[in-house]
């Protein structure tokens, strides 16, 4: 069967774009990414992010096979466990994600550096990655092709544009104007906190989250990594010259750390409006401990032991799911059309699963066996289902983590003690756990 040839313009450099690109390279189909950073280091900054088997599944699609063995090196290691605690410190359930001997490379859940799993997707991408490129607009051509126009004057045209340009996506905004981000009114402060021996002694489980009076909750988790792998290509991980003095721990993915946040309605802060604020890392692990006022001492200890540098607030976001639209030469993947809260941390396995069923129908329509419009209906028909089913499922644990509900809350607590007494019920109950 012939081969088809087409051209691939992808707009944003992030993990779901950039994974995308790395497969369609791996299968010899013509492909170009559009990123607005000037630099390749320029977003080397931020948290944690867990990659359940989804997401493996696709970087091991679209990677090639030494670059997806360099994603596994640089990992941290990774809990079997979710836990649920109160804010005194008192555990409510333990769920198991994955069994002790869960060790596939590739189906297992993992923990990795957002900063070192953007290395990994731009490792090798010399000539197909083409920065300084900040989307403007684009046109769709009489003979069915589609023009991208940058700020910088310059213009590619190609057979398909995909916008990957995240929650604030310039291409979903002029291809569906209708499709809204909205502000959930969730607002979190986000941290990282050194993992010494003192700070681990703090936590009674590596994973957990915290359900707290008052409509206030918090996440944890530690991010630990065996040692500094020296095998891996240069440019990712510990490799990297532009790491090897971090300025503070939000840009260091060598030195293993505790991840937390702490969340709670905009209205909760004791502040009129806490986005024009303005506060820095240090007032704002002060608000982070005042906010926490009566819970157990030791996530104070935590949270004033942060890097003040490593210190954020998050205004969580979340798309409004959409009817499917007509397939064209224009598609969308990731944030870009499901952005979704980080509650379940599922937003970038989400993308990543994008990444990986358009790369395989691209793949098939490049073989002749599907013809590109149907290799993108068929993409956005499946993806449109689960991607917005994890927007509703995201939003109602955001919602859900919010609630100022007191009885709500010691329903919760009684059934959650209730389940983690009777072992054989807790496995009914959440026999699907830890499958998303």
């Amino acid at each position: 069967m012939e081969k088809a040839s087409f051209h691939v313009l992808i707009i944003g450099g992030g993990i779901g774009g950039l994974c995308l690109a790395q497969g369609l390279k791996k299968a010899g189909i013509s492909v170009a990414v559009y990123e607005r950073d000037l630099e390749s280091n320029s977003r080397l900054q931020g948290y944690r992010i867990h990659i359940n088997s989804y997401g493996s599944r696709a970087l091991n699609a679209c990677l090639p096979p030494h670059l997806y063995d360099a994603f596994v090196s640089t990992c941290g290691k990774q809990g079997n466990e979710l836990c649920f605690y109160s804010e005194q410190m008192e555990e409510l359930l333990t769920l198991r994600v994955q069994e002790e001997d869960a060790v596939d490379p590739i189906t297992s859940h993992k923990s990795v550096s957002r900063i070192t799993l953007r290395q990994v997707l731009l490792a090798e991408m010399e000539g197909y990655v083409h920065l300084g490129k900040k989307f403007v607009r684009y046109e769709q051509q009489p003979n069915g092709r589609v023009t991208a126009f940058f700020e910088d004057g310059t213009s590619a045209t190609g057979d398909l544009l995909v916008g990957a340009d995240g929650g604030n996506s310039r291409v979903r905004q002029q291809y569906l104007p209708s499709a809204q981000r909205v502000d959930t009114g969730i607002r979190a402060i986000a941290g990282k906190t050194p993992l010494t021996e003192q700070t681990r002694s703090l936590l009674p489980a590596n994973t957990f989250s915290v359900a707290a009076p008052s409509g206030l909750g918090a996440f944890i988790a530690i991010q630990e990594f065996d040692h500094r792998n020296t095998s891996v290509p240069s440019y990712i991980g510990a490799n990297d010259p532009a790491h090897s003095s971090p300025s503070s721990l939000l840009f260091d993915n060598t030195a293993s750390y505790i991840m937390w946040n702490f969340i709670a309605k905009k209205g909760k802060y004791p502040f009129q409006d806490i986005d024009t604020e303005k506060l820095n890392g240090r007032q704002l692990i002060d608000l982070a401990c005042k906010m926490m006022k009566g819970w157990d001492t030791r996530f104070h200890k935590l949270v004033r032991q942060a890097d003040p540098e490593a210190i954020t607030l998050l205004s969580i976001q979340s798309s409004v799911p959409i009817k499917p639209w007509k397939t064209t030469q224009i598609t969308l993947l990731g944030d870009a059309i499901h952005s979704m809260t980080p509650m379940r941390g599922i937003g970038a396995n989400t993308a990543l699963r994008d990444s990986e069923l358009l790369f395989q129908n691209l793949k098939l329509a490049h073989q002749g066996k599907l013809s590109l419009y149907e290799a993108v209906h068929s993409y956005e028909s499946e993806m449109i289902q689960y991607g917005f089913e994890a927007v509703r499922a995201s939003m109602k644990t955001a919602e859900q983590s919010t609630a100022d509900n007191a009885f709500g809350l010691k329903m919760m607590k009684t059934t959650f003690k209730l389940l983690n007494a009777v072992p054989p019920l807790k496995s009914i109950v959440f026999r699907n756990f830890g499958k998303e």
